[in-house]
């Protein structure tokens, strides 16, 4: 008998997707493993249990986790089904470890050897482990279809002998994975788009769409860019001078969608008050960062706000999960592709390599204790040669910050110090 795998039914009712297709299933079987799935696991993604079992898996209960070898989940398990997982047991989902140590500490508690998806490397040898983008992709997809379908009207222009309708415009502020997909879609759908973004490569990308790029291009914005890739810190007198051309576009739009979200970090606030009040009535604006605090100021998690002057604001949490069907076949795939890296093809067993950079960046705990760098203790060291997460983005920088700034209090003239000179971010 072959090592276990076992697939849970989420237990956040926010949760549709699930961890496996029937898909991956098969190839799981082909990779020695025995895979359960628990009953009812997959009936949200419209994945019925007779389609498990075709595929080779035997349909389980909650209990079988007991024996379960690889544990693939979506979301992180929380301590109470932590307590039914066997010690040593590799335990692979999305964990959203950042400001949540004590579930990561009883990750080591349990004994369970957990990797975070979220955390691994944006590389050639990781893209098809990408579940960031892949999942990103479907938000910016669903992101459009959510803004299209509050602001009630056609976005194509339509020329009929009754009149014209004209065409709806989007604006897209932040391009990224979710950013490009937004851009993309709505373009498919005949809308005049824009969008924006601090970094110099995203004209082009913004252009290959067919969508027009807005930004202060002054020399500042052309040397936004490290050797990286990573967007540099800009000056205030660059984000003032952003902030001011976002708002006069803003209040000409008729659907706004933000993707200014990192991982670890509050969401910026892009969008102010003020300019949602500048905005026509029945104007569509689409948070994808309202889990984070959101991009734009009045934004509710989970709801769609009417604001007084007739703006929708749209909140809706777990969008890829919005589209379940779709973004658990593409995560599972992701889950697969991991797994599969962390399998001894002679033995057909669960063989994980620590030295692999995979493995590396993705790892948080191990042996009882918590291994990955950026949540060890102060006391503690990472082990030698341990993956160091690059440094992020600074959510600020992914366009200009609109939060009300307060006026510093006026000093006398000092010397100023190397220190006090800004620094580009990695």
């Amino acid at each position: 008998m072959g090592q276990t795998v076992f697939i849970p039914r989420e237990l956040d009712a926010n949760e549709p997707r699930v961890a496996a297709s029937p898909d991956t299933v098969k190839r799981l079987a082909a990779l020695g493993f025995d895979v359960i799935v628990e009953a009812g696991a997959g009936l949200k993604s419209r994945i019925i249990d007779a389609d498990y079992a075709s595929a080779g898996a035997a349909i389980g209960k909650v209990s079988d986790v007991a024996k379960a070898d690889v544990v693939l989940k979506v979301r992180r398990p929380d301590n109470a089904e932590l307590k039914s997982y066997k010690p040593g047991a590799a335990v692979i989902a999305i964990m959203d470890p950042y400001g949540n140590d004590a579930a990561v500490a009883a990750f080591a508690k349990a004994g369970v050897t957990a990797f975070s998806m979220e955390f691994m490397p944006r590389i050639t040898r990781a893209q098809s482990m990408d579940v960031l983008s892949s999942q990103a992709n479907l938000a910016g997809y669903q992101a459009v279809i959510d803004g299209a379908s509050e602001y009630d009207r056609a976005l194509p222009m339509m020329m009929t002998a009754a009149g014209t309708v004209p065409a709806a415009k989007v604006f897209i502020m932040g391009v990224g994975v979710a950013g490009l997909q937004a851009i993309a879609t709505a373009r498919r759908l005949g809308a005049v788009v824009t969008a924006t973004d601090v970094r110099p490569a995203a004209k082009e990308q913004v252009a290959s769409l067919g969508a027009k790029f807005l930004a202060v291009e002054d020399e500042e914005f052309k040397a936004a860019e490290t050797a990286g890739g990573y967007a540099k810190e800009m000056s205030k007198e660059y984000q003032a001078k952003q902030a001011a051309l976002t708002s006069e576009h803003i209040a000409k739009q008729d659907i706004v969608i933000t993707t200014a979200l990192i991982p670890g970090r509050p969401a910026p606030k892009l969008v102010s008050a003020a300019m949602v009040a500048s905005m026509k009535p029945g104007s569509v604006l689409v948070d994808l960062a309202v889990e984070r605090g959101g991009n734009v100021e009045g934004a509710v998690p989970g709801q769609v706000v009417t604001t007084a002057n007739g703006v929708k604001i749209v909140g809706h949490l777990n969008v890829p999960g919005r589209i379940a069907a779709s973004a658990s076949l593409l995560y599972a795939r992701n889950l697969f592709a991991f797994l599969e890296t962390l399998v001894d093809k002679t033995t057909k067993t669960l063989a994980i390599n620590r030295d692999d950079d995979l493995v590396k960046a993705t790892m948080l705990t191990d042996g009882g204790k918590v291994v990955h760098p950026a949540f060890v203790k102060a006391d503690q060291q990472p082990p030698k040669g341990q993956y160091v997460e690059p440094a992020v983005i600074p959510a600020k920088t992914m366009v200009a910050d609109a939060s009300p700034k307060k006026a510093a209090p006026k000093k006398a003239a000092a010397s100023k110090s190397p220190s006090s000179k800004p620094k580009g971010i990695a």
